[in-house]
């Protein structure tokens, strides 16, 4: 019994081990980096190939796939605006980050936190706050998704979840980009042809260079200018790449939008990663303040740094 007892506990602690996101799991491939105009993008890799683990898939692909379906949540009172109806009968579990828009319904909207919508019959709900002020109309148009939000908007949103402060910030973006949006919509910016033009030529030149080969990417450090954007690292490969041009397209607007010629130095990308990527305290304690962790039966499934 005795070394029944130590073996199950030693799987029990090889399985906590390896459902972490350290130093431990992970390393920071910087010769590997890719840097185009505004846009410094360090790639971070998996030390050992993890198992084929749970089949998830992301949100923007379930939703431009049709796997998911998205609505409104009931009528055009207000009390629905923080809502929307999710129904997902795909036979695999979707996983939404916190910080993704979705244009349509009766106004676009922001999902407000990380959680996995499970493939299930019936309605399921999820948070979300409005990115389209001036607009709340009785015909709901279908959803479509956008993409991640910028890291200055997904920062407001994951230390504030309010909406006032969120629309501020929409605010501050569309003036300092001489936006005209008559609903004051934050995906207007997106879908203007200049920036648009300038994005997609971005977005092709890091996906043609980031993965010309099977390289376990799980994650990314996104740098512009003198400053460090920020960091979102995955569980897994699958998980990472299916998300990967949605969420680069956030880091590529505010690189484009509020950036420079990148200047940060490896030393000091790693004193950043340092502060939560030697060891679980750490990163829980640092995140709490400067980012998010969102964990799944003890498993760390993504993480998020400012």
């Amino acid at each position: 019994m005795p070394r029944l007892l130590t073996i199950v506990l030693l799987l029990a602690l090889s399985m906590q081990a390896s459902a972490q996101l350290t130093y431990k799991e992970l390393w920071i491939d910087y010769d590997s980096a890719v840097t185009y105009k505004n846009l410094k993008v360090i790639p971070v890799r998996k030390k050992l190939p993890g198992g084929p683990g749970m089949p998830v898939l992301s949100f923007g692909k379930a939703v431009q796939e049709g796997k998911i379906t998205l609505s409104e949540r009931g009528t055009a009172s207000t009390e629905n605006v923080p809502w929307l109806r999710v129904n997902n009968n795909s036979g695999s579990p979707v996983f939404i980050a916190s910080g993704e828009v979705v244009m349509g319904g009766r106004q676009d909207r922001m999902t407000t936190r990380d959680t996995i919508i499970e493939s299930m019959p019936g309605d399921q709900y999820i948070p979300v706050v409005c990115v389209e002020e001036n607009r709340w109309s009785k015909k709901e148009k279908k959803f479509h998704y956008a993409s991640y939000a910028n890291p200055k908007l997904r920062k407001v949103l994951d230390h504030s979840k309010n909406q006032l402060l969120v629309w501020k910030e929409i605010y501050a973006q569309l003036d300092s980009s001489d936006i005209n949006s008559p609903t004051f919509a934050y995906a207007a910016r997106k879908l203007d042809k200049k920036y648009l033009s300038a994005s997609a030529e971005y977005l092709r030149y890091f996906q043609e260079r980031l993965f010309q080969s099977d390289s376990n990417i799980v994650g990314v450090v996104c740098i512009t200018g003198n400053k460090i954007m920020g960091s979102d690292i995955f569980s897994s490969e699958p998980l990472f790449t299916d998300q990967f041009a949605t969420l680069l397209t956030g880091y590529i607007e505010e690189a484009i939008s509020y950036g420079g010629v990148p200047a940060v130095n490896d030393t000091t990308v790693k004193k950043y990663l340092d502060q939560f990527l030697v060891d679980q305290p750490s990163q829980d304690n640092y995140l709490k303040k400067h980012g998010k962790i969102f964990r799944r039966a003890g498993e760390v499934f993504h993480l998020t740094s400012y």
